[in-house]
Formats: structure tokens, C-alpha cells, sequence
């Protein structure tokens, strides 16, 4: 990344070929910046986080950002034009089967050398973060039971996480009106907010909680996606976050029993964990089924209690790598941090995963060259193509990935959205391709198909092995997951200012130019270390945001 010098915090270069620049503060109309020696005299204003031209555009012309195609014009752009969605149209390179471009300079991390974190051994080698237990359905017609279950377990174990808190202030609402208020006293009213607080002291002391999943699927629609829920429920199963599970099934949906058992095996053969299935139409009374799910998941969480957090490498880390309400930034300073962090997990032997596919689109051919051989470099091919193929089929396709709050700040076609989304995966090879929903902890930098929705697409990581998830955001959002912690990284100042309460590491600081890359890089690290061992807890897991949404593998992006 190039800054210019004189006027160092006005826009940047992001790559030597670029031929539009970002502005890093709102830029009037008619002002004169200079890029090397050349001025250029800005059309009309530019809004912190948009781009513009460096020189003239012919209509048709390549515009290019990250050192890739980007767009094409729709007409002919003067210097010094912002870019637009009415001025430009997504465009990208084509790819093809290229020569192996494995090559990368390994970062150095003798800073981390012997450095471990505590966590949760499990019997197959993995090592979890955290220590739940998990109440599953099997088909949403269970869904109401585990809400049963929930009500009956949460609050008496010490795991609630009461959220009676604004009680309070619609107290002194409730007054106002009975004193005769008006809509407008309501609204001028000074009400004072209460913060979330914790359950009563937990009863089990080593385990971190009991989740209660709850899903819309198992029945109802395609047999396929029967197959595919319970490949997820299993990776969530033998997660090593997970000590054990209770799962409740009706007997006559589409997603059985034996098949989640299938798919428990292909993921760990030797699995040891306590997992009990109880199926209501067999059982009879809701009391029945109840009562012994109530009665074996306690006895679970004994034995789950017995377990200790104990020292492990970081080489047992697995990071997903997320982002989500991306802005103008996140290409530029949250995700390459996240990049670099990324290369530094790698080279102590630990596995990231990068997934979100529409939003790799533009920069396949880098990623295809980085894959460990050509099998794996046709693997991410085919599914690339064949995803982006049923999104069209079913009349949208990958260029309409950016949403209005992506587009609003800065990311105006998807292979820009693209290009700076990949930087969180690093410059490592690619180790292994993975089809959702499979397991993606191979040591180094896994890919793993999923759909660009934060929500699904962190369902998915955690699925696949993620014991931690690092996302990136740069306008924000709550988004977490049930057993995995999931850290969040502004890519602005202002908006770590601003939302506090849900935002855990600033990565604005890189934008100001007060932080390098690397040094940004070695503070995440250190954090995640710090969560990894339970001493930290990041925000999304104080607030209970437990969000769980798995793919229905229609089109989502």
C-alpha cells in the first residue's frame, strides 16, 4: 500500500497497478491532491472510503483495485471522478487452471515462540476453547421442547443470562403515561438503560454453558438438505468446544437418527462423548420425553465438569476468518491484519479457514495458483463455477452480492468487496478445499464453500472445526455463535467509538497510520490467546449472542 507523502491521510494507493484511489477523509469538490507528481483535482466530492481516478477512462475502460479487475466503466470517466455504481459495472478476470505459486514469505513469530493457551483436550487430538453442552433438534418440530428444556435448565444452573434489565425504564414509562404524558413527553423522556446481567453462580463450574439450538430444517425439504443439517449438527457435536450433546428428534423426518450417527463417525471415528438421542414418537408424553432428556443431560454435564482447561501449543488454534457489514476499510486495515495473523497461525502449524465464496469472486486465479496441488486448485474451481452457475439460474449471481450498507460505503461492486475480503486469508498456500458441510482443520489455510451471509457463513466455520472466529466489520453488527467465541474487529475508530458495547479490537488505527499492519496483527494475536484461555471474554459472548443459522443449500448470498 502506497500513502501519498506529502499529504499522508488523504487517500491511498492499494496496490502499484490500481488506477483509482481511496479516499481516507471526505475530500471536497475541486480540491487538488497530488499522486507522485502528478495533481489531480478531485470532479466532485468524495466521501471517506470511495475511490476515484487517477487518470482518464475511456468508456469500457478496466478499473482496477488490489492489482485486479474490479469493473469497467460505463462511460468515460475524467480524472479525479468518483466511482459509482451508475459509472461502473462489476467486472473480473476470467480463471483458469494455472502453474502452482506456492512461494510466501513466512512471517516472524518469535514474539509467540512456546507460547500456549489453556484450553479443553479432547480424546481425538483436537483442543476446544470453551467446554458446552449442547440440546439439539433434529427437525423443527422439536423446537418447542428444547425451549422446555431450556426454561427448565438455563436459569437454576447459573447460565442465564437475564435480560430483565429494561424492566426499569418501562416502569417509569408506564407512570408517565397514567400521569397523563404526552407522546411527546414519552419521547423526550430521560429513561436510564441497565446493562445485561449474569444468572446466578453456576452449578458446574467447568462447563461454559448449555446452548439450545434451535433451526427451521430436518423436514419438509429436499432429502439433500436432510443429509446436509446433520453433517452440520455433527460438526457441531464433535466440536472440541463441545463436551457433549442431548438431541431431541419426532422419529418421522427426513433428518434421522441413524444419519446424524453417519455423519458423527466420518468425523470421528472413536467418538467418546456423551451423546444422548431421544426420540418422542417412540417415548409417547411430552412429560416422558422430558424428563429423561432432563435426567441424562444432567448426568452429562457431571462428567463434563470433570474436565480442566491445560495447556496446549497454538498449532491447536483453528481461526475462522469472517466479515460482515464490511465498509470501505476492511480491505485496507481489519482484513489484512487479520491476513497477517492469519500467516502467523500458519506458520506455527495452527489452520485458518476462509470461506464466504461469493465474496472471493474476482480473485479465484490467485487463490487457484496458491492451492497445494492442481487437484485442489479444480476443486475450488468447479465450486466456484458451479455456485455462481445456480445463482444466476435462479436469476441473480455473484455481482449481486454487496448489500445497500456495503454499497453506501465504498464497496460498490462485488469484486471489490472480493478483493479486500481474501486479504483476511493471508498469503500462505491453500491446504485444502471443502464443500459446506464438511471439516476444514487441515494445518494452514483451508477454504470452505459457504454463502456470503455472516450468520450462515460463522454457523458454517464453527461446523467445520473453528474454535475461534475473528470478524471483521466496518458499519457493525452483534453477530456471534453458540459454542465458538466469535471476536469482533472494527476496521474505523469511529465506529469502535460508536458501538462499543459489541465491538472487542480496533483496527482503525492502521487507517490513522498510528499502527502498522504487523504490529495490529500482534495485539489480535495476543487477544485471541487471552480468549482461547478463557480469561477474556468477548463481547458477543457477554451479550449471549447465540445466533445458529445453517444453509439450506438453495441460493444464499
Amino acid at each position: 500500500m502506497a500513502y501519498n507523502m506529502e499529504q499522508k491521510q488523504l487517500f491511498l494507493q492499494i496496490h502499484p497497478e490500481d488506477n483509482v484511489l481511496v479516499a481516507l477523509q471526505d475530500l471536497p469538490a475541486g480540491m487538488e491532491v497530488r499522486f507522485g507528481d502528478k495533481p489531480v483535482r478531485l470532479v466532485s466530492g468524495v466521501k471517506a472510503k470511495h475511490k476515484f481516478t487517477i487518470g482518464a477512462l475511456e468508456a469500457g475502460a478496466e478499473v482496477r483495485m488490489y492489482g485486479v479487475l474490479v469493473g469497467r466503466t460505463n462511460a468515460a470517466l475524467p480524472p479525479g471522478e468518483t466511482i459509482t455504481t451508475q459509472n461502473i459495472h462489476h467486472a473480473a478476470d476470467s480463471v483458469k487452471l494455472g502453474e502452482r505459486k506456492l512461494d510466501w514469505h513466512k512471517p516472524d513469530v518469535s514474539a509467540f515462540e512456546g507460547r500456549t493457551f489453556m484450553g479443553y483436550h479432547r480424546s481425538n487430538g483436537t483442543v476446544g476453547t470453551a467446554n458446552y453442552w449442547l440440546v439439539i433438534p433434529l427437525v423443527f418440530c422439536e423446537n418447542r421442547n428444547v425451549s422446555v428444556m431450556k426454561q427448565a435448565l438455563e436459569e437454576q444452573l447459573g447460565y442465564s443470562k437475564r435480560l430483565r434489565d429494561y424492566e426499569p425504564e418501562v416502569d417509569q414509562l408506564i407512570r408517565l403515561y397514567r400521569a397523563g404524558s404526552t407522546v411527546e413527553d414519552i419521547l423526550n423522556a430521560d429513561i436510564t438503560a441497565s446493562k445485561t446481567q449474569e444468572g446466578g453462580q453456576r452449578l458446574f463450574a467447568q462447563v461454559d454453558g448449555i446452548k439450545f439450538l434451535n433451526h427451521n430444517m430436518g423436514c419438509g425439504g429436499t432429502r439433500s438438505d436432510a443429509d446436509t443439517l446433520c453433517g452440520l449438527l455433527a460438526g457441531y457435536i464433535t466440536h472440541p468446544n463441545v463436551a457433549g450433546a442431548t438431541v431431541l428428534s419426532l422419529g418421522c423426518q427426513n433428518a434421522q437418527a441413524s444419519i446424524l450417527r453417519g455423519e458423527i463417525a466420518k468425523r470421528d471415528p472413536l467418538f467418546d462423548k456423551p451423546l444422548y438421542i431421544f426420540e418422542q414418537q417412540l417415548m409417547g408424553t411430552e412429560t416422558n420425553l422430558i424428563r429423561e432428556a432432563l435426567k441424562h443431560t444432567f448426568a452429562g454435564l457431571m462428567q463434563a465438569n470433570q474436565l480442566q482447561r491445560q495447556p496446549a501449543p497454538l498449532s491447536k488454534l483453528c481461526v475462522g476468518l469472517e466479515c460482515g457489514g464490511s465498509d470501505g476499510f476492511s480491505g485496507i486495515s481489519a482484513n489484512p491484519a487479520l491476513g497477517f495473523v492469519s500467516d502467523m497461525l500458519v506458520a506455527m502449524g495452527g489452520s485458518v479457514i476462509l470461506s464466504e465464496f461469493p465474496e472471493l469472486c474476482g480473485v479465484e486465479q490467485e487463490l487457484s495458483d496458491r492451492c497445494v496441488d492442481e487437484a485442489t486448485a479444480l476443486r475450488f474451481i468447479e465450486l466456484m463455477k458451479t455456485y455462481n452457475a445456480r445463482a444466476e439460474a435462479a436469476g441473480s449471481g455473484f455481482d449481486a452480492n454487496p448489500s445497500p450498507g456495503n454499497i453506501r460505503d465504498g464497496l460498490i461492486t462485488d469484486a471489490i468487496k472480493s478483493a479486500g475480503a481474501a486479504k483476511k486469508g493471508g498469503t500462505s498456500p491453500v491446504t485444502a478445499v471443502v464443500d459446506y458441510p464438511g471439516v476444514a482443520n487441515k494445518p494452514g489455510l483451508n477454504l470452505l464453500c459457504t454463502p456470503g451471509n455472516d450468520v450462515e457463513s460463522t454457523t458454517a466455520e464453527v461446523g467445520a472445526g473453528a474454535n475461534v472466529v475473528l470478524f471483521t466489520t466496518g458499519l457493525g453488527t452483534p453477530t456471534g455463535n453458540p459454542i465458538t467465541p466469535v471476536i469482533k474487529l472494527s476496521s474505523n475508530t469511529t465506529l469502535y467509538e460508536r458501538m462499543p458495547d459489541i465491538i472487542d479490537v480496533n483496527c482503525g488505527t492502521i487507517i490513522e497510520g498510528t499502527e502498522a499492519i504487523e504490529e495490529a496483527a500482534h495485539r489480535i494475536l495476543d487477544y485471541i490467546i487471552e480468549v482461547a484461555s478463557g480469561d477474556t471474554q468477548p463481547k458477543a459472548v457477554q451479550l449471549g449472542q447465540d445466533d445458529f443459522i445453517p444453509w439450506r443449500r438453495g441460493v444464499s448470498l
